[in-house]
């Protein structure tokens, strides 16, 4: 009896080693998972801008997102193995190298900047949904949004917004909730959904526009590829700008490759981030461009190249498409919401709280503070500078991984003692010292230096797209001089 206290205070069903029979992933899961990574707002003008905005040689583009998607898929890789062979979360794998203790602490790290990204998240896709409120409210009656009850504001939200964000944290904790096989089915439909959408609508603005579009991305594809200095350096921004917007996944990629079959599935599953890249890439180009030509031709103003879809939406002044529109975008944002900040919240808050929580639990507080942090974005933390303090707390996870990944494939040489995961006996494999492993502490700080100073030194800031390698870099040589016997 008294062994079982020592050992179930850092236990929890949810964080426990995945039994075989729920390892029901493979390649095609992963697929639609880095699908859904990337069908965001974010994703869709971040590649447009790359290709068309910079104006750029489209080769010297598509190499730089090539080269930039190869770390992805390594560092990808190396994380997502432990869990997948051994069936354990991020914060679980976390404890070889940081202490039974200390990996509560620097998961939760993680924890803080997933709620805090699901709030300013949910908070614009509740603007989604109080859109198609105010529309159908507007196709109803003209006048009914003049009423006094829609002209109240209170932190810059009035009674459709305050509906809209509280509907959209219900819904998300619903979908979000019932457990890994379900979430997989919510990724698998959300990434077939919106490509299905996106696909619908290249058609439509190709089928009579072919030849315009043809003409337009013409310049795109010159094929006099000059690799010189300029163009390298723009080829590394393009690279480094492609892994930023991923870095944040790959830390804690092992809390869904835990549920994947085998290696090689793993494997396929993150090659297949290419494929995504390139198809979602020539979308989102033709897209842009097919708009650009239907603007031009319905004579419709114009100041610059539109890149973001709601942009976009906007200026068609089609109400059927714009409510297509919103629908595709809602789904498309609450899938990544999902995978970048609900679950590594989640996962991180079970860790923390292992006695005291559950699925059910964990999404409540993550609701409630995605609440606080949703209404008071606008109004309060956008105007205060806190980006530059969650990108700060975010530098910690390159550090974070390169101890991880030390300590496991060299120092551990992939052994783990699966009993000691979970125990709290001063003799455990992980107690360290009182749960804590201060070698991988010293290391972690010390790679966080140079990762943030990427930030908050000017002279360094050249250098912010590369600072989870950087971090990455110094914290895993550190921990290897430090731990290497």
């Amino acid at each position: 009896m008294i062994q079982q206290k020592e050992t179930s205070n850092l236990m929890n069903w949810e964080i426990v080693s995945v039994n075989p029979n729920n390892k029901v992933w493979n390649w095609k899961d992963l697929f639609c998972f880095w699908g859904s990574s990337i069908q965001s707002i974010i994703g869709f003008s971040l590649v447009a801008s790359l290709f068309l905005v910079y104006q750029l040689n489209f080769f010297v583009v598509l190499t730089g997102c090539i080269v930039g998607s190869i770390p992805v898929y390594l560092f990808s890789n190396l994380i997502g193995k432990p869990s997948q062979k051994h069936g354990i979360p991020f914060p679980v794998f976390l404890r070889l190298s940081m202490g039974v203790y200390g990996a509560r602490y620097i998961a939760i790290l993680r924890g803080l900047v997933g709620i805090f990204m699901f709030g300013v998240q949910t908070y614009f896709i509740s603007k989604s949904i109080s859109y198609l409120i105010r529309i159908g409210l507007f196709s109803l009656d003209s006048a009914i949004l003049d009423k006094d009850i829609f002209l109240l504001f209170y932190m810059g939200l009035n009674i459709i917004d305050y509906f809209s964000l509280i509907f959209a944290l219900w819904i998300q904790y619903l979908l979000f909730s019932n457990g890994q096989r379900f979430i997989k089915n919510v990724i698998n439909f959300s990434t077939l959904f919106v490509y299905l959408g996106l696909v619908v609508f290249f058609i439509i603005l190709t089928r009579d526009n072919y030849n315009e579009i043809i003409v337009a991305s013409s310049d795109l594809f010159e094929n006099n590829i000059v690799y010189n200095k300029e163009n390298l350096i723009a080829l590394l921004s393009v690279a480094g700008t492609f892994f930023t917007y991923f870095s944040i996944i790959i830390v804690n990629f092992g809390d869904f490759s835990r549920y994947v079959k085998s290696e090689s599935e793993v494997n396929k599953g993150n090659l297949s981030l290419l494929l995504n890249l390139l198809f979602f890439s020539f979308l989102a180009i033709s897209l842009v461009l097919g708009s650009s030509v239907v603007f031009e031709k319905n004579l419709i103003s114009i100041d610059r190249l539109l890149t973001n879809p709601t942009d976009i939406v906007g200026k068609l002044d089609n109400t059927l498409l714009t409510l297509i529109a919103l629908l595709f975008i809602l789904v498309a944002s609450a899938s990544t919401n999902l995978i970048a900040n609900y679950i590594p919240s989640q996962n991180s808050i079970i860790n923390f709280f292992p006695n005291k929580s559950s699925l059910r639990s964990s999404g409540i507080l993550i609701i409630i503070l995605g609440f606080i942090f949703a209404v008071f974005w606008d109004p309060v933390l956008s105007k205060i500078g806190i980006l530059s303090f969650v990108d700060t707390l975010g530098s910690f996870f390159g550090p974070i991984a390169g101890v991880m990944l030390m300590d496991y494939y060299v120092i551990k040489n992939k052994i783990i003692i699966n009993k000691d995961i979970f125990s709290s006996k001063e003799n455990g494999a992980y107690y360290y010292s009182g749960g804590w492993q201060i070698k991988a502490i010293y290391s972690l700080l010390i790679g966080f230096i140079f990762s943030s100073a990427t930030i908050w030194n000017v002279d360094l800031r050249f250098l912010q797209s590369f600072s989870w390698l950087i971090g990455a870099f110094f914290s895993s040589i550190t921990y290897y001089l430090l731990a290497k016997k």
